[in-house]
């Protein structure tokens, strides 16, 4: 490999002023840090190669050239995924519990689980070009130009995935205290181990998604109501008990609380994230497919992203 030149320093400055819109672009569009990365990095490769006369845009290139490979990634797992074990949930951005205020992911809604889960529910297109447009103000023209298609059909496309995003928008993300207490509320009443308590810490609409990808054990299928995920949760405790809970610690998962369980003996490791309502945990999300959790850090505090 030849020295690096001034030329070549400063084009991988320019580009890393674009890098962490680039991820944030990937992370939405596949669910995936690891993918998202590997486009930005194809991305660059692909600039040092390309004549820079033709770049007057170098974000909108940049942007054209992930998106593209994003939404090829996206259409080969939206096949992969109709022969994937339980529900498919986002690769989960795991932080300290008290992050930096500079932290990309605690501000923002549309990173949160709850919305990410249903985004990644809309077809690949829908999801592409609502993202694009409604996220990162990508105009409809170059939308189009990425999927071949009318330029009707990349507005088609992004209302009818707003409309999906609109009707089955999460609640409004609570307060951080609030959300702490409402977490802490559940975790003494799963400890008693008393169904009706752990019933009254939870939104009559409480929810549970578990992703194993069927490598690891949680509830296969979506547990729906307060009742029965009270009898989930308590199932859970009663199976594992204190292995479960041991070495539990307090973090952030895509901005909101959640907990790291490193598990032990027939407990599989684990990221929960919860979204709260009214003051009650509503939905949780279990993560324990170990793809999705070769970044995380159980020893020290989790590395920011």
């Amino acid at each position: 490999m030849g020295a690096v030149t001034t030329s070549d320093a400063a084009l991988a400055a320019e580009f890393d002023r674009h890098r962490g819109r680039l991820i944030g672009i990937g992370y939405r569009l596949t669910g995936s840090i690891a993918d998202a990365e590997d486009a930005v990095q194809e991305a660059w490769l692909r600039l040092a190669g390309t004549d820079r006369a033709g770049v007057r845009d170098l974000g909108g290139w940049l942007t054209a050239v992930v998106s593209r490979l994003c939404l090829d990634r996206m259409r080969s797992a939206a096949v992969r995924r109709e022969r994937y074990v339980g529900p498919w949930l986002p690769e989960p951005i795991v932080t300290a519990s008290d992050p930096d205020p500079a932290d990309l992911v605690a501000d923002r809604d549309d990173l949160r689980m709850a919305a990410l889960r249903v985004l990644h529910e809309l077809p690949p297109d829908q999801r592409f070009a609502f993202v694009l447009h409604d996220g990162f103000d990508v105009p409809f023209s170059e939308i189009a130009e990425l999927l071949d298609c009318a330029v009707a059909t990349a507005r088609q496309h992004a209302s009818r995935g707003r409309r999906r995003m609109t009707d089955a928008a999460p609640a409004e993300r609570a307060p951080l205290p609030v959300q702490q207490e409402a977490l802490d509320a559940f975790l003494t009443a799963v400890a008693s181990r008393d169904v009706a308590a752990i019933g009254r810490a939870l939104h009559p609409d409480a929810a549970v998604y578990g992703d194993s990808g069927g490598r690891a054990r949680t509830a296969r299928r979506p547990v729906l109501g307060r009742e029965k995920v009270a009898r989930f949760a308590a199932g859970l405790i009663g199976k594992y008990g204190d292995e479960l809970l041991a070495g539990t610690r307090p973090v952030r998962v895509n901005g909101d609380p959640g907990l790291l369980v490193p598990g032990t003996g027939e407990a599989a490791p684990r990221v929960l994230a919860v979204a709260v309502r009214d003051g009650l945990v509503a939905d949780l999300f279990d993560v324990v497919n170990p793809d999705k959790l070769t970044r995380v850090r159980w020893d020290v505090h989790p590395q920011e992203w």
